[in-house]
Parts: C-alpha cells; sequence; structure tokens
C-alpha cells in the first residue's frame, strides 16, 4: 500500500505591508469624504453616514495586526481603495505565477527534490486571477514539471481540497508527487471602503509537496494519516464576481461583486461544525483529542479559532497547541493553515500528531491529520 507524505512546504511573503494604523487612517480619510459629499443627503435621513474604524476595533475583532499585500500605495490611497496590478501581456508570467514558482521551489528545495520528481500541479486557491487557461499549467510550464495539472477553488478550504486530491493521486499511483500551490491575492477582491470586513484580508502563496514514502528521506517530513472534507451550502460568505456579470450591466460595480459576509452568523455556524468535523475525523483515526500535539487552524479570526480549539481539546489551547500567524498576516484565505504549518512544524518529534485545518465559503471544511515521521 502507497502511503503519503508532506515532505516540503514553501510560502511566498509579499514585502510590502500594511498596519492597522495605516489602513484605518486611510479608511478614515475616505469616510469623511463620503460623508461630506453626501451631507445633504445624510442630514435628509436619505443616505446613513459612515462611521469610522480603528485599530483596537480591528484588534478585537479580529485579532489582526497587520497585512502582506501585492500593492500598498492603491489600497492605502483614499480616493482609490484598491491594490494597483497592472495587466502583464499574454506572453509574461502571470503575478500568481511568479508567487508559486517561490513558494514551489522552497519546497522542492525542503524535500531535496527538483521538477523532475513532480507529476501534477494543483493550483488550489480563493482568487484565481483569470478563468483559463489554468493558472496551474502556466506554473507547471514554469517549473518544467512533465504530468498533468489542474485548478480547484473551495474557497478558504482550497488547500486542504487540494492536499486529498493530491494524496489521492500519489496513493492511487498517478503520481509520484504533486505540488499543491495557493496563490492567494485576496486585496484584489477586498472592499476596502467597508468597515466590517475592510481589515480582514492580506496576500501570500504557499505549496506543500505530497510524495510517496518510499521516496522521501527516512524520519522526514509528516504522514498523512487522513483527509476529511465536509460542505454545507451557505449564502453568509459570497462573492457574485464572474463571466456572467457583463450580462446585466445593472450589477456591475455592486459591492456582492467583492467580498461579502455576514460575519456573526458565520462565526455561530461555523465554528461547532468545525468542531465536530475535526472530533469525528480524529475519532475515525482512534485518535484522542488530547494527543494533538499541534493544530494549524485557518487563520480567519482568532476568536474563532480560539473557540473551536477549546470545543475540540475541552480546555483552552495555548499557543504552542494552536500557533497563530493572523496578526501577521491577516487572513490569507486558504494559504492561511498552511503558512502555520509552514512556520510551526520543525519543533515537532517523530510520532507527534497534528491536524491542519481550514474553513470558509461553501461552507467548506477540510481537515488533514498527520503524524511526524
Amino acid at each position: 500500500m502507497i502511503k503519503a507524505v508532506i515532505s516540503g512546504t514553501g510560502l511566498y511573503t509579499p514585502p510590502a505591508t500594511i498596519d492597522n494604523d495605516e489602513l484605518v487612517e486611510a479608511f478614515n480619510q475616505y469616510v469623511e469624504m463620503y460623508n461630506l459629499e453626501h451631507a445633504d443627503a445624510i442630514e435628509r435621513g436619505e443616505t446613513e453616514a459612515l462611521q469610522p474604524s480603528s485599530s483596537a476595533f480591528i484588534e478585537k475583532a479580529s485579532g489582526i495586526k497587520r497585512r502582506h499585500v501585492i500593492d500598498k500605495t492603491g489600497i492605502i490611497d483614499p480616493k482609490r481603495m484598491a491594490p494597483y496590478i497592472p495587466e502583464r501581456s499574454n506572453d509574461e508570467q502571470s503575478v500568481q505565477c511568479d508567487m508559486a514558482v517561490v513558494a514551489c521551489n522552497e519546497a522542492l528545495a525542503q524535500a531535496g527534490k527538483t521538477a523532475s520528481d513532480v507529476d501534477a500541479v494543483i493550483v488550489a486557491c480563493s482568487n484565481l486571477q483569470r478563468a483559463y487557461p489554468a493558472v496551474s499549467i502556466e506554473v507547471q510550464a514554469a517549473l518544467g514539471i512533465e504530468g498533468f495539472a489542474y485548478d480547484m477553488n473551495v474557497a478558504c478550504s482550497s488547500a486542504t481540497f487540494g492536499l486529498q486530491a493530491a494524496v489521492n493521486s500519489v496513493e492511487s499511483g498517478s503520481a509520484r508527487a504533486v505540488l499543491v500551490v495557493s496563490p492567494e491575492i485576496c486585496s484584489g477582491h477586498l472592499n476596502f471602503r467597508e468597515r466590517d470586513s475592510h481589515f480582514i484580508f492580506g496576500d501570500a502563496c504557499t505549496a506543500i509537496l505530497v510524495e510517496r514514502e518510499e521516496d522521501t528521506q527516512p524520519g522526514h517530513g509528516f504522514e498523512i494519516l487522513g483527509t476529511r472534507l465536509k460542505t454545507t451550502f451557505s449564502n453568509n460568505i459570497r462573492n457574485n464576481f464572474g463571466f456572467l456579470n457583463r450580462a446585466d450591466e445593472s450589477g456591475i460595480g455592486k459591492p456582492d461583486k467583492l467580498f461579502i459576509q455576514q460575519g456573526r452568523k458565520v462565526f455561530k455556524e461555523v465554528s461547532p461544525l468545525v468542531a465536530e468535523t475535526i472530533q469525528s475525523h480524529l475519532d475515525s483515526l482512534s485518535l484522542a483529542p488530547g494527543g494533538l500535539r499541534r493544530m494549524w487552524l485557518h487563520q480567519a479570526n482568532l476568536n474563532m479559532n480560539q473557540l473551536i480549539a477549546r470545543r475540540v481539546l475541552g480546555r483552552d489551547a495555548t499557543e504552542d497547541e494552536a500557533p497563530v500567524i493572523l496578526d501577521e498576516y491577516a487572513n490569507t484565505s486558504s494559504a492561511g493553515s498552511i503558512i502555520a504549518f509552514h512556520k510551526h512544524k520543525d519543533d515537532l518529534i517523530s510520532g507527534d500528531t497534528g491536524v491542519i485545518c481550514s474553513f470558509g465559503a461553501g461552507y467548506s471544511i477540510g481537515s488533514v491529520v498527520v503524524r511526524r515521521r
């Protein structure tokens, strides 16, 4: 029987950062401009005045302190409030491909492998910059990998769903090794003019190499003990941007063509669902929650992660047990739990078990239980 192992991980972090104070300053300038422009309508009660944001509000609501982004200047320009990422010619590598190559090369180096050892590339992320050709095939070509590639999108759970697809390919024998890549440019779909969500996202790219145990160095990497996926439909996190938008001009530029969510409903509905999914997954593998060495949870909201960890463990988790990268990276969609894994895995010893879990729009939940070799 072929066993799948995570043998390497990689991370691309954009150099530009925006801390909460900078983001709030730009947002509040926009609010002041908007309220001044619509002063008469606000006074007549026809339009609601926008409310300012604050760094204290952001940190209390989310645990986020700053975020990395592809472009900073456009986001903190109160007259623009969106990143400026110039279109490239079709003969140039895309932005997502550039990000992916950096992360993939680190994952390969960590595993002691080259592109010739890889048979497949899965680009799994929320924010694909085009419909086709697949970004994954572009990444495959840029790395010089033979075999096959495809894109997939399960919102914030894309990376863990991609991991299961990679495990299936390896354990079925259809691929020796698979790269799962998540180039998330979340700032492109974030409404920086919306107080309750303008601070949520950042940009990053992760890569994970999954390969046959027999092809890895003894004692290297993490054995994948099992994967579990769950979806249940909800409109509480949604983005209606798509190729049909031009078919109805009345919707162009509306807020629903960017990220929107009912945050309180998401918190209330998703948190118990995630905890139950992890618990039942562990039970199916005859593992007790108390035996978990680490939980690499989706980095969307600190309060949410703390609640999920408490429900799984039956007590508050320490930061060592459930590490946080949210304060530094903000929510990077599907990349978040993988960033946490990438940065907080090397101290585990042989036999230690942990769970990588992501969750988001759909609703979708992906759980991957691993054991240090």
